[in-house]
C-alpha cells in the first residue's frame, strides 16, 4: 500500500509541477480505490496532498522567475470564501453522490482540455495564435484599479470573482487544487503567459487547499495519516522535478497525456460509483 501512495504521489506531484494543476484530480481515486480509504477521508487527505506540493511546486516556480506573488495571492483570498463553504457543505452529502459528482467533474474537465489542445493544433496547423499566449504581463497591472479607468477592469475583475469562487466551493467540496480551473483564468481574465499561469496557479492552489483543510478539521473526519503522508512526500518531491520537466518537454505534449489519464481515471470513477447510487 504504501508503495502505490509513492508512486501515485510521485505522479500527482509531476502533474502539479510542471502543468501548475490537475494532480488534485488524481488524488482523491488513488485514496479511495488505491488506498482504501472513505471518500470523507479521501477528500481530507487531497486536500493535505494537494496543498503541501503545491507550496512546493510555487516555491521552485517562485525560483525559476515564473509566479506573480500578488496576483496569486490576491486570487487565493478570494476564493477562500468558497473553500470555506463547499468544505462546509461536504459533509452534509452522501459518499456515493461526492464521487459520482467527482466522477463527473473529471469527465467534463478532461473534455475541456482535449477540446483545447484541438483547437492549439487547428491554431498550429492554420498558422493562426492566439496573441495573448506569447504577451508579457506588466507586471505593475493590479486586478482592479480604483481609478476613473475602473469602469474599463470591472469584466476583468467580475472574471476572476466568479472563477476564484467556483475554485473555492470545488476544493473545499472535493478536495480539489482547482488548477484546471484556476490556469484558463489567469490565462484569460489576468492575460498571463502560460508559464506565469501555471507557477502563479500553484500560489492559489496553496492558498484555497489549506482554508478548506482549517474548516474541514471542525468536521471530525479523519483520513488513514500513513498512506496520506507517503502520497504527500512523494507528491512534494515529484513536484520539484514536474517544475524542472515543464521547461524541458513542450506543454502540449504533457497536457496530451495527463488528459487522457484523467479520462481514463473518470471513467474507472464512474464505473465505481454510478451502480452505488442505482
Amino acid at each position: 500500500m504504501l508503495v502505490l501512495a509513492a508512486a501515485a504521489g510521485a505522479l500527482i506531484g509531476l502533474s502539479l509541477g510542471a502543468l501548475g494543476g490537475g494532480g488534485s484530480i488524481l488524488a482523491v481515486p488513488v485514496l479511495v480505490y488505491l488506498l482504501g480509504q472513505s471518500p470523507a477521508q479521501a477528500t481530507t487527505g487531497s486536500l493535505v496532498v494537494v496543498a503541501v506540493s503545491s507550496l512546493t511546486g510555487a516555491l521552485a516556480a517562485r525560483r525559476a522567475g515564473h509566479v506573480m506573488l500578488g496576483r496569486g495571492l490576491a486570487f487565493g483570498a478570494v476564493a477562500v470564501g468558497g473553500a470555506a463553504v463547499g468544505a462546509a457543505a461536504s459533509s452534509k452529502v452522501p459518499e456515493d453522490v461526492l464521487m459520482a459528482a467527482f466522477a463527473v467533474l473529471m469527465l467534463v474537465v478532461g473534455g475541456v482540455m482535449a477540446r483545447r489542445q484541438l483547437r492549439h493544433r487547428r491554431e498550429r496547423r492554420t498558422g493562426v495564435a492566439d496573441p495573448r499566449s506569447s504577451a508579457r504581463p506588466r507586471l505593475d497591472d493590479p486586478i482592479i484599479t480604483f481609478s476613473p479607468t475602473f469602469a474599463c477592469q470591472c469584466p476583468r475583475a467580475l472574471k476572476v470573482l466568479l472563477t476564484a469562487t467556483a475554485v473555492g466551493l470545488l476544493t473545499g467540496f472535493l478536495g480539489v487544487g482547482g488548477g484546471f480551473l484556476v490556469v484558463p483564468a489567469l490565462l484569460l481574465a489576468l492575460a498571463l503567459p502560460m508559464e506565469y499561469a501555471a507557477g502563479t496557479s500553484l500560489v492559489v492552489i496553496t492558498v484555497t487547499s489549506l482554508a478548506a483543510l482549517a474548516v474541514r478539521g471542525g468536521t471530525g473526519v479523519t483520513p488513514d495519516w500513513g498512506p496520506v503522508l507517503v502520497l504527500t512526500v512523494a507528491a512534494a518531491l515529484a513536484a520539484l522535478g514536474g517544475a524542472r520537466l515543464a521547461q524541458r518537454i513542450p506543454a502540449a505534449r504533457l497536457q496530451g497525456a495527463f488528459t487522457l489519464l484523467v479520462l481514463t481515471v473518470a471513467a474507472g470513477t464512474g464505473a465505481a460509483a454510478l451502480p452505488a447510487l442505482a
